[in-house]
């Protein structure tokens, strides 16, 4: 069996000190960068499957790695920072991270948000013709939405942002990217308007629409179509 091969980018001694055995111990073969200029380098020449990566490096800053990255690698990227700004969080998962762990953290949940990433990883951003959500099915052939079943009725509008989503499951979608997606540049910034058509949304596919399992808020930032394993 081919262990997947994750790419660990920090120039802190002790987080690498501390990845790199727990990642080889839940079965990944680690590799190292502690710069941006290490990082590109390392991906072009050593072809991991993930990249864990800090935005703090010495020559350049993380959001410019994920950049520079974007214009030619689909590799999944898990950004791994002490930044816990919302707006640090949202440039980079716009500029293409795939999630985003904040230090400090637990080496589960971290290797939790691999798992995902690795999971979805040479999907295109495409789902395919039948996609399941705790027991919600999207027919993307024939544009149906049911449960168990039963039709669901939603606007051209909710069909567009839940499959959307569908196709990023698993990762967050910051609301920029969701507003501009499904309605346009012009309403970028319509937060409110995002929020209303999530709760309408929520009404029509979730069981309880007051503690959703499908579709969950990530706060300040986005949301995140859970999908079944």
């Amino acid at each position: 069996m081919t262990l997947s091969r994750i790419l660990v980018v920090d120039d802190e001694p002790q987080i690498q000190r501390f990845l790199k055995p727990s990642l080889t111990a839940a079965g990944y073969e680690v590799i190292e960068a502690l710069t941006g200029a290490e990082a590109l380098k390392a991906v072009a020449t050593q072809a991991p499957d993930l990249m864990i990566l800090d935005l703090g490096l010495p020559d350049m800053d993380g959001k410019e790695v994920i950049s520079s990255l974007r214009g030619w690698s689909d590799i999944p990227i898990v950004i791994l920072s002490a930044r816990d700004r919302e707006s640090e969080k949202i440039a980079a998962l716009d500029l293409g991270a795939d999630d985003y762990v904040e230090k400090p953290f637990g080496i589960g949940e971290l290797t939790a948000r691999i798992r995902n990433a690795l999971r979805h990883r040479g999907k295109n951003d495409a789902i395919p013709s039948s996609f399941e959500a705790d027991g919600l099915t999207i027919d993307t052939i024939h544009r149906l939405v049911s449960r168990e079943g039963d039709t669901l009725h939603l606007t051209p509008k909710e069909y567009d942002l839940l499959t959307l989503l569908a196709r990023h499951a698993g990762r967050v979608v910051t609301h920029r990217t969701l507003l501009t997606s499904v309605w346009g540049p012009a309403h970028a910034e319509d937060l409110h308007y995002l929020r209303v058509f999530i709760g309408q949304l929520r009404q029509k596919i979730e069981r309880n629409p007051t503690q959703p399992k499908i579709v969950r808020t990530e706060p300040g930032i986005g949301y995140r179509m859970i999908v079944d394993d």
